[in-house]
């Protein structure tokens, strides 16, 4: 089996490069990103079983290089995306042409290709704000740019579910250890600054609800998918709705002496939930954990502890 993975040398993608080079039943992956995020920790140190791991630096939007990638490939994973979190709503015309028209640019190539299963993270950011959890039944409502162009790009994946079997899975806020780190997600903002400056900041009231899960599952997950029979269709991936001042109460267990800054409380912010009973579940179980033994395993993975 050959796999193509956009975005493979991203925050997730580098998770699942590692977990899939793992699997004999897989001969090749190819990992196609523009490395626009400057992020190498891919291609250094101890990396994945390097015979069956390929690179093509190429961009989403070049559909030439696309279409040429495809050939041979029976599994894409389309992780390539712009992403800034949370609910980014800041330069659009960018969101617009990679999230939006580059996977429109992939569709069209897989629409002429010999793929027989397609793979697209979007985003739970598709639903908006809301205090009533997200189901899959949940009209898209985004309230950001990131939103607006997952749901666009969407539209173009739902064209080819009669003809390729195709799965949208709408991610939760993704947090936890990657040898390709983001530090612009909350969760994982907050180790950082309470493991190296012992205090975090709070927006708002602390108390606004957003929906999480963590990179280690949904890589599982995306493995997972491999060879189990689901449906064409829509699903959610997310595991557990955390307010703010959640996330803080397990963080003062691992860092006692912890200090916490609440700034501009009097802004109220959009906040959302999802469901964590996803229909995708019914096919593939979601692995068990829980918040405290994630961080505290997320801890171990810096180099040192400021003091």
């Amino acid at each position: 089996m050959n796999i193509l993975i956009t975005g493979g040398a991203g925050y997730i993608g580098t998770e699942l490069v590692f977990e899939l080079s793992q699997r004999p039943d897989i001969d090749n992956i190819v990992v196609y990103d523009n490395l626009s995020r400057g992020n190498y920790n891919l291609f250094l140190g101890k990396g994945p079983r390097q015979s069956n791991v390929k690179f093509i630096h190429g961009d989403i939007l070049d559909s030439r290089s696309i279409r040429k990638a495809l050939k041979g490939i029976d599994v894409v994973y389309h992780l390539a995306a712009k992403v800034t979190t949370p609910f980014a709503n800041i330069d659009s015309h960018f969101f617009e042409q990679i999230n939006h028209w580059g996977t429109a640019e992939l569709v069209y190539a897989i629409e002429e290709s010999d793929i027989e299963k397609f793979i697209f993270t979007s985003s739970a950011s598709i639903y908006g704000s809301s205090n009533i959890p997200a189901t899959e039944d949940t009209p898209p409502n985004p309230s950001s740019f990131y939103g607006v162009s997952k749901q666009r790009a969407e539209e173009h994946v739902k064209r080819i579910f009669e003809s390729v079997p195709t799965l949208i899975l709408r991610c939760g806020n993704v947090y936890g250890y990657s040898k390709s780190m983001r530090f612009d997600a909350v969760i994982n903002r907050f180790m950082f600054d309470a493991n190296f400056g012992h205090r975090v900041t709070i927006t708002g009231s602390g108390t606004q609800s957003r929906s999480f899960i963590h990179i280690n599952k949904v890589t599982k997950m995306l493995a997972g998918l491999l060879h189990v029979e689901v449906p064409s269709g829509i699903y959610n991936l997310s595991d557990k709705n955390l307010e703010v001042v959640d996330i803080i109460d397990v963080l003062k267990r691992i860092y006692p002496d912890l200090e916490y800054l609440f700034i501009n409380q009097h802004i109220t912010l959009q906040e959302l939930k999802v469901d964590p009973n996803s229909r995708l579940y019914n096919y593939l179980q979601l692995p068990a954990s829980d918040l405290e033994a994630e961080l505290l395993d997320f801890k171990e993975r810096f180099s040192f502890q400021s003091t």
